[in-house]
């Protein structure tokens, strides 16, 4: 973002950006280019010895001799072309600490390597079960049997609690009818070929690694005859609440990115459809990183690429990890991050429940002004199946009872047969508290903690103050929205989260797990959440691209502010996000044609050139001049870029090209005072008396009735933002 200090530059030498030769003085500099020294799993490390040269005409060939614990393993480095280093896999690391000497020129140093189990944990904290098997369904085989106590997933010779499985590799090629098969002995007739980047045609024939890291399934695949040393972790989406060990989704054989030359990453455990914990998330990408790095030795970069979930993710690594995961990232489709989420989503439920239980609310487009989201009567609702929805509906519906009720789960994979003890899925508390558990810690009564929290919060506050709700229609939904029931108090749902109660139990709100009132959290759990890394706070500084398609009108759950959410956290941060460029697709009213992550690579590829060769210019002073907020007609064509294009988002200037072309919408929160870039769980509450005399109700006095009738709603004081 700023231009960068000698004391970054350093960093970015010591990072392994350039060769660093050893210190003055006599001692040997060990590195571990694979990743942390106290962070090395699956007993083995790339390493590279660096030592001083000798000020002599002669320069003979140095071989170092290297010891691990004592134990010769000189023979696994080999002389780097530089004549100053030499490379390593250092295998046989045994748990815990180990000690890497080396010796060369009379120069010698030591590295003390932490090694952790390739199943994990490194710091994500104590593994979840039961976790369910999938090894099989990936194409790998049972599990490995690791215990004889009927615990986990049964296979021939026991069971299964950690789901692993031995690496397998393969060769594929791509189809000309658009396909991957396995390659045969024989050049099949339907081999397609590709372009590489540097213009060579080549057979389209991929090396691919499968196996399992941290317990998820994980992939690296690579062209055969033609990587060109960049890399692509690809992040998937969706919304997933854990106990599983997932699948590996088609983006693990991205044909576009393969096509071109990059290498792709990929595990189960960076989809948030199977879990939603982004710190074993981030522990998991870490881990990957390392395998491919051991295999394939460090790329010239790595840029993350993945809409939904797998876009926030990018930033949340991005933020907790610096550049070890991704050194450039292309969210599509992003959120800051899922844990702010929740806070909006959650009133939703809550307020259509009330919706629809009033005739005023009886046009759909007329909801905007409490959800915040966009509504509309024309957009078909998958629900009653006439027109008329909300994003709330359309693209929000179920998420409450998934991510709060412990009794439902729409996990009902075949494997779940397979696991012991019998009924253990029944046992479990389905939450997305419980997936995160090793944050928010379990309360008294046995279930995780939540940032559950509604308390002094106004809903239509903004629609208010603009006139467009009376003030007995904000007294009236803010008296009757209610909050959700403790984790320990909710029920079954019903129709239709489980079908067979339907059609006669219909309860689309999870209305039988609201009540009156409102809900607070503890502020110690809050805390947690905000320390944990779950929360993006815009600490970020690596290039990134965050594109979305504009699907306001399809009243899609990607709202199109999260970009704004993210870039005003950034700000908020440090004061800048220079080094976050914002582009907009149409998808109106052809829907998605055009796609930008071809040229968002292509762009990006310019910008981490530039950085490579005047690293000193900071991220922001390298980019390239297509690296600047744009935005794009349906097929593709640029219709404005430079940096007035989103004016009027996130300042008070007349609204830019891009902004007048693309509407926003807001939530819940921020119709009831909140900020733009959300993520405050429990607000700061003024009283009542406080807030009118402030007013904070625009031209609303509210009579002596009016304002019982708010201190009765809350008691404790209203939204302080």
């Amino acid at each position: 973002m700023r231009t960068l200090s000698i004391f970054a530059v350093v960093a970015l030498l010591l990072s392994g950006l350039f060769a660093v030769p050893a210190q003055a003085g006599g001692r040997l500099a060990l590195e571990v280019l694979s990743g942390r020294a106290d962070q090395v799993s699956g007993g083995d490390a790339l390493v590279r010895v660096s030592w001083q040269r000798p000020r002599v005409p002669a320069r003979p060939k140095v071989t170092p001799k290297v010891t691990l614990n004592g134990q010769d393993v000189s023979a696994s480095f080999t002389t780097d072309p530089d004549g100053r280093s030499a490379t390593g896999l250092v295998r046989g690391l045994r748990a815990g600490d180990n000690t890497l000497a080396a010796a060369a020129l009379s120069q010698r140093g030591t590295l003390r390597l932490r090694n952790h189990p390739i199943s994990g944990p490194i710091f994500s904290g104590p593994h979840q079960y039961p976790f369910l098997c999938k090894t099989e369904r990936g194409g790998l085989g049972p599990p490995v049997a690791d215990n004889q106590d009927r615990q986990g997933y049964r296979v021939a010779d026991g069971w299964s609690r950690d789901c692993f499985a031995p690496t397998v590799t393969d060769r594929l090629y791509r189809t000309t009818g658009g396909a991957w098969q396995p390659l045969p002995a024989e050049r099949p007739a339907d081999m397609a070929t590709t372009t590489l980047m540097d213009g060579r045609r080549v057979d389209f024939v991929v090396k691919r690694e499968r196996g399992v890291i941290n317990r998820f399934l994980y992939s690296i695949a690579v062209v055969e005859d033609g990587w060109n040393r960049r890399a692509i972790y690809r992040f998937d989406g969706g919304v997933g609440i854990g106990r599983d060990q997932g699948t590996l989704g088609g983006s693990a054989l991205d044909e576009h990115g393969l096509g071109l030359g990059y290498a792709i990453m990929y595990s189960s455990g960076t989809r948030t459809s199977t879990h939603s914990n982004m710190v074993l998330g981030g522990e998991t990408a870490l881990m990957v990183k390392e395998r491919f790095v051991e295999l394939h030795g460090r790329p010239l970069y790595t840029v993350g690429v993945g809409g939904s979930g797998g876009g926030l993710q990018q930033y949340l690594y991005g933020q907790n990890h610096g550049d070890r995961v991704i050194d450039a990232a292309i969210p599509q489709y992003a959120f800051p991050d899922m844990i702010t989420q929740t806070i909006h989503v959650a009133d939703c439920e809550l307020l259509e429940r009330y919706m629809d239980g009033d005739p005023r609310w009886a046009r759909w487009d007329s909801r905007s002004v409490l959800i915040g989201m966009n509504a509309s009567d024309t957009v078909a609702n998958p629900y009653t199946r006439r027109p008329g929805s909300t994003e709330c509906v359309s693209g929000w519906r179920g998420l409450t009872p998934l991510s709060l009720n412990p009794k439902w789960t729409d996990d009902n994979d075949p494997e779940w047969e397979r696991m012991d003890p019998p009924g253990v899925k029944d046992g479990v508390h389905w939450t997305l508290w419980e997936d995160l558990k090793n944050v928010v810690g379990t309360g008294p009564d046995g279930y995780a903690r939540s940032t559950m929290d509604n308390v002094g919060v106004q809903y239509g506050l903004t629609a208010l103050r603009e006139g467009k709700i009376t003030p007995a229609e904000f007294l009236d939904v803010n008296e009757k929205a209610g909050s959700w029931k403790e984790t320990r108090d909710m029920v079954q749902e019903g129709c239709p989260f489980v079908p067979s109660v339907c059609p006669g139990d219909w309860d689309p709100w999870s209305s039988r797990n609201a009540g009156p009132g409102r809900r607070g959290a503890d502020p110690a759990v809050v805390r947690a959440v905000e320390r944990s890394g779950l929360v993006f706070t815009g600490d970020i500084d690596i290039p990134i691209i965050d594109w979305r398609h504009y699907l306001e009108d399809e009243l899609d759950m990607h709202n199109s502010h999260q970009s704004f959410a993210t870039r005003q956290r950034m700000r908020d941060h440090d004061g800048d996000a220079a080094n976050q460029v914002i582009w907009f697709t149409d998808a109106r009213p052809d829907g998605r044609r055009s796609d930008q992550t071809p040229e968002a690579l292509r762009v990006m590829d310019e910008w981490m050139a530039n950085l490579r060769a005047k690293p000193w210019r900071g991220v922001a002073g390298n980019k390239p001049p297509l690296a600047v907020d744009r935005c794009f007609a349906t097929d593709g064509t640029p219709l404005a870029a430079g940096d007035g294009v989103w004016d009027g988002v996130l300042d008070k200037r007349a609204p830019g090209a891009c902004t007048q072309r693309f509407p926003l919408y807001s939530t819940s929160r921020i119709v009831a005072g909140g900020p733009i870039e959300g993520g405050v769980f429990s607000c700061g509450r003024q009283p009542v008396t406080r807030a009118i005399e402030r007013g904070l109700y625009g031209s609303w006095r509210p009579s002596p009735e009016q304002r019982a009738r708010l201190e009765a709603v809350f008691p404790t004081g209203v939204c302080d933002y």
